[in-house]
């Protein structure tokens, strides 16, 4: 009860919190082409809607072959509560799932859940063939595949504009260099987590692209190729959730042990965001002290760390230690107090 009060009295502290994260939408709504409406290919489409969907929510391809998932894999319909169709062309099989009893499903499996919270992409991404080199740009029927594919893989992803400074900066040089200074620097009028760097090519009616990803100091990248735009931007926004999921989540029984984190300058807007960011480690909260929350946590601290990242909440150190009693004497018979060894196991951060 007392946790109660005190989380009402963050009311009185209320405004926004800046965070570039976005929660995805239609996060257990999965959308499959498929070539017909009989009862064979529907039941072809929802196995893989099962698949797209467990990838979703843990950022690994191959999560849905695990065999404590065998027989919900074999007739989805359990956890399904509607499906139906789109008329093409292609005809779309639209399947909602229960997010309830699917995150049931898989927590018991084991298996890491991935929050509807998520970093934000800003997809820097040309696409060159014979006629020229064209830059993605926000409101393109171009950016109609990316789009898709986002939706597809569950990552919140923006365009720029690609306006004539941005097309001067969009260059197959900037996009593959080692370096994300030059696209850093056009990006900053745009808010965004982290840089995706897509350099595609199609030749012969063939796709191919080189992609990197830099979030923080950090940078990963990969390459696909593929038989057309769809399935490339799909292919590419694939290997990007994979890379980004184990920087947020763990599978139970993962980390290294139970953490505690306090977070200062909280109020009750920020106390919902970070119920938010910390869901995918089952956080408890165990104490209110004016705008300081404590938190107890299943995750290793690197995790934790990029997962607050998300609402740009800094680390700070440790708070003074209050010292102990004196309990021995010096060398000049001054008394000596104790003082407690920082923790390893308790992770400071404020807004």
């Amino acid at each position: 009860m007392r946790v109660l009060a005190r989380l009402l009295c963050l009311c009185l502290a209320l405004f926004s919190v800046p965070c570039f994260a976005a929660m995805v939408a239609d996060l257990y709504q999965v959308r499959e082409p498929v070539t017909s409406q009989t009862p064979e290919e529907r039941n072809a489409g929802l196995t893989r809607a099962f698949d797209t969907l467990v990838t979703r929510l843990t950022g690994d391809s191959k999560a849905a072959q695990h065999p404590a998932l065998a027989a919900l894999r074999s007739d989805p319909q359990q956890i399904v509560s509607q499906y139906g169709y789109e008329n093409g062309p292609p005809t779309v099989l639209m399947v909602d799932f229960d997010p309830v009893s699917t995150e049931r499903s898989l927590r018991q499996a084991g298996l890491p859940l991935w929050g509807a919270n998520r970093p934000t992409l800003l997809a820097w991404w040309l696409n060159s063939s014979s006629e020229g080199n064209s830059l993605v740009g926000d409101g393109q029927a171009s950016a109609a595949p990316l789009q898709r594919a986002a939706q597809h893989r569950g990552l919140p992803v923006r365009l720029p504009l690609a306006d004539l400074n941005e097309q001067l900066v969009g260059t197959p040089e900037n996009l593959t260099a080692d370096s994300p200074d030059a696209l850093r620097q056009a990006s900053e009028r745009y808010a965004s987590d982290a840089l995706l760097a897509v350099d595609a090519h199609e030749d012969a009616g063939q796709w191919q692209a080189q992609w990197r990803l830099w979030v923080g100091d950090s940078r990963e990248q990969g390459s696909a190729q593929a038989a057309d735009a769809d399935s490339l931007a799909d292919a590419v926004m694939l290997a990007v959730s994979e890379r980004l999921a184990p920087r947020y989540v763990a599978a139970p029984g993962a980390a290294s042990g139970q953490l505690t984190l306090q977070v200062q300058g909280a109020d009750l807007t920020r106390y919902a965001e970070l119920s938010r960011l910390l869901e995918p480690f089952d956080a408890r909260l165990q104490e209110v002290a004016g705008d300081r929350l404590t938190y107890q946590v299943n995750a290793n601290a690197q995790q934790l760390r990029a997962q607050l990242g998300l609402a740009h909440l800094q680390e700070v150190s440790a708070p003074a230690p209050e010292a102990a009693a004196p309990a021995a004497a010096g060398a000049e018979g001054a008394p000596v107090a104790t003082v407690p060894a920082p923790r390893s196991d308790v992770l400071y951060f404020r807004w």
